[in-house]
Formats: structure tokens, sequence, C-alpha cells
């Protein structure tokens, strides 16, 4: 068919009226390159967004630890276990749980205690791995909840679970969702950034999906930016050889008409995205390498963060990276950082998985409390699911494996209004089954985006017909650690 016949057979009845309506909403759309020149924007999609009530917590830093960490050798003392060495787990305490493919094939399940020593730290008396002394060290700034409990048992339907809420892939992640319910406090940055780092314990486990910073079937402006660790910081950052600064804003211009003729037609929502999200590009060429530029940070605050704080794409340099994008507004920021694994020779592999973490995750609580950030910064530290107090495969004195456990573990959180040197939960003397307090993964989110002024029940989206939320139709705001 000709193309210009085809456009034109386009122009039907309900597109004319549309185009017709739509003066206010380009007037809108044009106040994105000039918004000084506009006393407010209109356009629902990319106006800021309201909190329902008001927020204990600006913004949120996630360092999710991928992988599942021990909650036995980190977090969860079971000294009575050092006397039950290869003894079989009683059936009283599995009751017939559901085991991962990894280990239901095998003939027993010997129980394998931590070989680590543990201590009481704080006025909280919180019990702390000898493997992790800085956190240790901030023991009454922390809420520990040993109660974590999540339906997923494998590792890609559990990481899922902890950012969409739901364990299938394809709904918006958590940072989408409070990007929408909050929108930006910075033009120049993203209001969602991801980061990654790969860790010494198992370096080549578990990989990670774009999808779990994506925005799912919320619009695509409040999906996370990724941030790399080698070369720009986020792709094509650099105009290439030949394109100068006044070339880039012509073409941005000559591409905003024509995505503003393709919106009056079609009415996209997307194709707001578009526009928005090249502008932001463009004036993100200059905030991020200013972000990512260390040199004006004292030599205190580097020594503070440990070793690796200025080798890029480490847990250490993500950590200050997060602390730097938190102070300039950006509302969500998300370390994912890998090497949690460990099916076999936890020994060996805790120990350098630890010390990635350990003093950069103190330095952050610590560097935010000192610039007065902690009271309305949320962090949180864990991981999917827990691990199991049985050794998968073969059991030693010296090594032992777990494997997954989604019935109770440990994760921690710190300021945004959490009630700090506290311990939440309790656990049988096997780690294995909730005693007190079980804290489901839908509550979590429900508390944090309490935290943030937001009502997990009114946060919600119109797809396909029927209204989505982060909780789903679950989740409580768990108030007995608010502070």
């Amino acid at each position: 068919m000709d193309p210009i016949l085809e456009h034109k057979l386009h122009i039907n009845r309900r597109a004319f009226f549309g185009r017709c309506a739509t003066g206010i909403g380009t007037a809108a759309l044009a106040s994105l390159m000039n918004p000084g020149a506009f006393a407010a924007q209109t356009d629902d999609l990319l106006r800021k967004q309201m909190p329902h009530f008001a927020p204990k917590a600006k913004r949120v830093i996630y360092l999710f630890q991928s992988g599942a960490p021990s909650q036995l050798d980190l977090f969860d003392y079971k000294p009575q276990m050092t006397t039950m060495f290869d003894a079989d787990l009683p059936d009283s305490i599995r009751m017939g749980q559901r085991l991962t493919g990894m280990t239901s094939g095998q003939a027993r399940f010997p129980i394998a205690p931590t070989i680590f020593k543990f201590k009481q730290h704080g006025n909280s008396g919180a019990w702390v791995s000898e493997l992790l002394p800085h956190i240790a060290g901030i023991a009454d700034e922390l809420c520990f909840i040993k109660t974590m409990t999540t339906e997923a048992i494998n590792h890609d339907p559990a990481m899922t679970f902890f950012q969409t809420g739901f364990q299938i892939a394809g709904r918006p992640s958590m940072g989408a969702w409070i990007s929408y319910g909050l929108g930006s406090m910075n033009a120049d940055l993203p209001a969602f950034v991801a980061l990654s780092s790969r860790g010494s314990g198992r370096p080549s486990c578990q990989p990670l999906y774009e999808r779990l910073w994506g925005s799912g079937f919320l619009p695509s402006v409040y999906q996370g930016v990724k941030f790399r660790g080698e070369g720009d910081p986020v792709l094509y950052l650099t105009d290439p050889p030949g394109v100068d600064k006044s070339i880039r804003r012509k073409m941005l211009d000559d591409v905003a008409a024509l995505n503003h003729e393709t919106y009056s037609e079609y009415q996209d929502p997307e194709v707001l995205t578009r526009i928005q999200q090249y502008e932001l590009a463009y004036r993100m060429q200059t905030s991020v390498p200013e972000l990512t530029d260390l040199s004006d940070e004292p030599e205190s605050t580097l020594e503070m963060y440990g070793p690796e704080a200025q080798t890029r794409g480490t847990y250490a340099s993500n950590c200050l990276l997060a602390r730097r994008l938190a102070e300039r507004g950006v509302r969500f920021i998300q370390l994912y950082h890998m090497g949690w694994d460990q099916h076999g020779e936890l020994p060996k592999q805790l120990p350098g998985q630890c010390r990635d973490t350990d003093q950069p995750t103190a330095a952050l609580i610590k560097d935010l409390k000192q610039r007065g950030m902690l009271d309305d910064t949320l962090v949180i530290w864990g991981g999917e699911f827990g691990r199991t107090i049985y050794s998968q495969g073969t059991l030693t004195e010296t090594n032992y494996g777990r494997d997954h456990h989604p019935k109770n573990f440990t994760i921690f959180l710190a300021g945004g209004g959490i009630k700090p040197g506290m311990t939440y939960g309790e656990t049988d003397d096997f780690s294995y089954n909730v005693v007190e307090n079980p804290f489901p993964v839908h509550d979590l989110q429900a508390t944090l985006l309490n935290q943030l002024g937001l009502d997990h029940e009114r946060l919600t989206y119109k797809f396909q017909g029927r209204d989505y939320r982060l909780t789903d139709v679950h989740g409580h705001v768990v108030h007995d650690i608010l502070a």
C-alpha cells in the first residue's frame, strides 16, 4: 500500500477528536524542553506524585545479597547445635517441608553446626558472627529480623518475589513502584538506580536479570537505570567523535518535535517516556561524571569504606556511590552483590564474601549518620532466602555446604524510622522454623512503603482491567519495628 495513503487512513473519527483535544497535553510536553517557562506540569505520567501521609524516610538503599547468605553462620546463633554434629535432622523439625532437587535425593540430612564464633554486641546484645566485625560494631543502629519467610525456594523466583511481590516475571520492581508513587527529587539523575558487584565467595554463581529493576507494566519512565562498573557508568554517556553539545542539543530538539507529533496522533504514553528520558540522558552527561568523581571525598571517608572504595564495580565502591546518589536526591538505590550461594565449601567461601561486604556496609550506615541522613534513609541488607542447618553433600568437621531454606532467614534494617538496636522474631533451635513473629516478604514491602509515606493498599496501577499493587492482595505494616 502507498505509505501516504496508509497514513491518511489512520485519521479516523476517533483520532480526529483525540487530536483536537491534545492542545493542553502538547503544552505540557513542550514544558519538558523548558520547564521554567511553565507554571506546572499537568501530565499525570510525569508530574511529581505526593505521599499518602507524612513520610519517615525520603529514600531507600537496598543492599541485596544475591545468592542467600547463611543466617546460621552470620546472625542466628544456635549454640546447642554443637552437640548434634552429624546427627540427622529430626523429622519433627523438617515436617516434610519442600526441598530443592539438589538435596531431595540425599539419604540423610546431617546437622552442620557453624564453625564460626559468635558474640553479643552493643547495648542491644545482638548476636553477630566473627565474620562481620564491622557490622557487629554498629549493632545498636540495626534492626535484625530473624524470621523473614518466603514462598520461593529457588533463586530466580525468590529474587523476583522480593523485588516485585510476585514469583513470576513481568511485574514492576519495588524501585519502579516507588518512583511511580513519589517521583524524583533530582531532575538531573534517575529516581531509581541499580548497581551490581561480583563477590569473592562464589563469583560465578547466580546471574542477575535486568527485569529485577524493570518497570513491568508501568510506563518505562519508572524503570531503574543500571550504572556500570567499567567504561561509561551509563551506556552512551559520552558523545561520539565529531558530535559536540550543540549538535547533540539540535538532534534532541528535532527528535522531540517528531515525538510530539507521534504522541498527538497515537496518545501512546511510552512516547512521553521517550521524550523525558532523552532529556534526562542529556542532563546526565553533566551530572553523572560529577557524581562518579571521588576526588572531593576526604581520605578519611575513603579509608572508612575500605581498600576497594576507589575500585569501580566493587561492593565498597558501590556503597560509596550509593551514599553520593542518596545525597543528590536519588529515591531508590539498589545494590546487588553476587556470590552468596554456598552449597559446598562454605567455610572456605563465606569469609571472603563477608570481607567484601562487612566494612563497606558498616561504613555506609556510619557515613549516612554522620551526615544527618540516616534518619530519613532506609537501609536494607539481606538475600532472597536462608540456608539449611543440614549439610548438602558430604559433612566433615572442617567442611560443609548448605542448601536453600525459605522458611526462616535473617535480614537487617537501619534508619528511616526503624527501631534501632532490636532483634525481631524467634526461630527454633535448628533455625528451621519460625517460633514467634513470622515476617513475610509482602510485610517487608508494605512496611517499606509505609516509611516512605505510601499506603501499600492505595499505591495501585490499573493494567488489563485489574488494579495491581506491589503487595498484591497481601501485606501488613509491622508496627512493632517502627520507632
